[in-house]
């Protein structure tokens, strides 16, 4: 368990897709309106073992329940004291901008300062025909709407024009956050010209790594931190988290026992719908082993494999885990959320802590 020298604390939280899927006693779903309590109470246990940030995503899709992340941010807003809460990721793309700012700041009112944003452009085209928007103009349309979302953060009066969207000629945008500034990450996947924009603008860097090594993104990570350096931004401002696939369990073996039937129903669910071939527990087995982008493992394991991810990447300010496509009782998702607080955040904080 090795950090570069110097290293500063690392953030770790946890995202979630609110993914509906199989449990395994009787292989039918719960009910959505159990499986949205479930998550609550996943927030909730979250905030008291005392993890940084949860983040929820957003999905038009029968198996998740995200689609309205604001508003379940909101609700475990009310319930929790200290994590921060955010998008994971936001699909600014088929979004309104000033939508998405006034239901964030009113987050970050109910909560006194703990909302956050991650915006991207999403891995799913479901909300393009949903939302009456070309999927040709898929980059143009994130491109403005950052442009404008940006701009909403320093003025409560925009003066705004673009191609997608009625001007802004001075109109109140309210309410405004009880933070200052509304933290913006950008959330990004293997895209080169994605890390690029996070660095000229200096918006901190969410890296999605679902797959390979975590070695592997070195270069895409290193362009935008050369972006930002050109760009005139602080390279200390420059943070780079990741977004990664994880559960802790009591052991190694445990742990990828639990974590592997719900992966392969969501991963073949999806690889139907885009050719991909069957996930085999094999391919699992290698994802989750030392070599592989998975932090999935006893606390121990997932500790090194957490520092190692750093260090591949030259140093990182927060790490979340994927863990909602666990098909699992509540029970079980809880406990590796208290591993995940109790057991391995302490590994991780000393070590920063030491270097």
């Amino acid at each position: 368990m090795t950090e570069p020298n110097g290293a500063s604390p690392m953030e770790i939280g946890i995202d979630s897709f609110a993914a509906i899927l199989p449990e395994p006693e009787t292989g039918k779903p719960p009910s959505a309106a159990d499986r949205m309590g479930e998550l609550l109470r996943e927030v909730e246990v979250a905030d008291r073992v005392g993890l940084d940030v949860f983040g929820i995503g957003e999905h038009h899709r029968a198996e998740f329940l995200d689609s309205a992340p604001a508003v379940i941010l909101a609700a475990a807003a009310a319930r929790t004291s200290q994590i921060r809460l955010t998008s994971a990721v936001t699909v600014l793309s088929a979004a309104d901008p000033v939508r998405v700012f006034q239901e964030f700041a009113t987050v970050d009112l109910i909560s006194k300062g703990r909302a956050e944003l991650v915006v991207g452009r999403g891995s799913f085209g479901e909300a393009f025909p949903l939302f009456g928007l070309d999927t040709r103009a898929y980059d143009d349309l994130f491109a403005e709407k950052l442009d404008l979302l940006l701009a909403l953060r320093e003025t409560a009066h925009p003066i705004w024009q673009g191609r997608f969207r009625p001007a802004l000629t001075g109109q109140g945008v309210f309410p405004r956050p009880h933070q200052l500034r509304l933290p913006v990450w950008l959330g990004v996947g293997g895209t080169p010209e994605s890390f690029a924009r996070a660095g000229l603008l200096g918006l901190p860097l969410m890296v999605a790594i679902i797959g390979g090594s975590f070695g592997r993104f070195r270069p895409l990570v290193d362009l935008y931190r050369r972006a930002g350096a050109r760009a005139g931004h602080d390279p200390a401002t420059l943070k780079v988290g990741v977004h990664a696939m994880g559960f802790v369990g009591e052991t190694d073996g445990a742990a990828m026992d639990a974590f592997f039937p719900g992966w392969a129903h969501l991963t073949g669910t999806v690889g139907r719908e885009r050719g991909w071939s069957p996930p085999t527990r094999q391919q699992f087995d290698a994802l989750a082993g030392p070599d592989g982008a998975f932090l999935v493992g006893s606390p121990q394991t997932v500790a090194a494999k957490m520092l190692q991810a750093s260090t591949a990447l030259g140093g990182l300010a927060r790490i979340t885990f994927q863990m909602s496509t666990a098909s699992l009782e509540t029970s079980a998702m809880q406990r590796s959320i208290e591993l995940l607080g109790a057991d391995v955040a302490p590994i991780i904080r000393a070590a920063r802590a030491a270097a």
